[in-house]
């Protein structure tokens, strides 16, 4: 657009000057003010695409921008013709922001997918350690071991239930075998899981335990990550005294959007180490699905911890 007015003069190394000077302040600043508007990189909102508001408010500012610039021009070189050399920078002004937005929206949205695919593998390997850690937790050596003694002991006291215990323990291995590998399941599914574990609880500690469950029946189809429930009861009985004379109550039960584990404490004279990786890992699951974290309430004779409902329209 340039070259028709340049053609028709002979420019003198001073205008050159003026003219370069000017050309090159005003795409030094479209090329800042490109990079500065840039939307900050969001994982939530990691393809913003093309944005039409930006590229307008750029090319208005860039109007203005070049015409204080010509207006310097036009002060430093006044026996020129101000409105066609006004006309030539403006047109020139256009299309050196469109030229430059362009190119820098090129660069963002490369720059966007080179985060995306990083945030992807940082999410699998986080993916993968959680579900690790969380097989080691669901097949504990030490539940297997005393199950098996326990059923070593109503076997040869013929207990006649000793047929419904393997059956439930064969049960709670084959959910662990089938769950494993999926990120959420139905609560009524996971309530099945847990009625399996508490049977062979009760198989150990007969009356010493005492589970209530008193959870909306609407809520039996929303979902929660698998073996949540079983981890928080085995938590319980980790840290507290279980015993016929002191039996441990522990409440399931719904309150508002949540699923409460509640436990009476009696807390051991001589508690077991914890990593806190039991608990770590099922809050860390909820962030990843819902952005909410696992709320946990310590009293001074009670212990509850509150899990958000998950519920079917979670974004898929």
């Amino acid at each position: 657009m340039s070259v028709p007015k340049i053609a028709e003069r002979h420019f003198n190394p001073y205008e050159a000057l003026v003219d370069s000077t000017v050309t090159f302040l005003f795409a030094l600043f479209i090329w800042y003010y490109n990079i500065k508007t840039l939307p900050a990189f969001s994982s939530r909102d990691a393809a913003s695409g093309f944005s039409t508001t930006r590229l307008i408010k750029g090319l208005f500012l860039g109007i203005a921008v070049m015409f204080a610039l010509a207006c310097i021009q036009q002060y430093l070189l006044s026996h020129i013709n101000f409105g066609p050399v006004m006309l030539m920078f403006e047109v020139r002004g256009i299309l050196v922001n469109v030229m430059f937005y362009m190119f820098v929206h090129l660069l963002y949205q490369s720059s966007q997918n080179q985060q995306v695919g990083i945030e992807l593998e940082r999410t699998k390997a986080a993916n993968l350690g959680a579900q690790y850690e969380l097989l080691k937790q669901q097949v504990n050596p030490h539940f297997l071991f005393n199950s098996l003694n326990t059923l070593k002991y109503m076997v040869e006291s013929g207990d006649a239930h000793s047929v419904d215990f393997i059956l439930k323990l064969s049960d709670f291995y084959r959910f662990t075998l089938e769950s494993r590998k999926m990120d959420l399941i139905k609560l009524s599914e996971e309530l099945q899981i847990l009625d399996a574990y508490i049977f062979l609880l009760k198989a150990r500690f007969e009356e010493g335990i005492d589970l209530s469950i008193d959870i909306d029946k609407d809520q039996y189809q929303s979902f929660i990550p698998p073996f949540t429930l079983q981890l928080l009861i085995e938590n319980c009985i980790k840290h507290n005294i279980v015993s016929l004379d002191r039996p441990l109550k522990i409440k399931l039960y719904s309150e508002d959007d949540s699923i409460v584990v509640e436990n009476h404490l009696q807390l051991k004279r001589t508690p077991e180490a914890s990593t806190g990786l039991g608990l770590e890992n099922i809050n860390q699951r909820y962030t990843h699905f819902i952005d909410k974290k696992v709320e946990i309430q310590l009293g001074e004779t009670s212990f509850r911890i509150k899990l958000p409902i998950i519920h079917e329209n979670r974004n898929n």
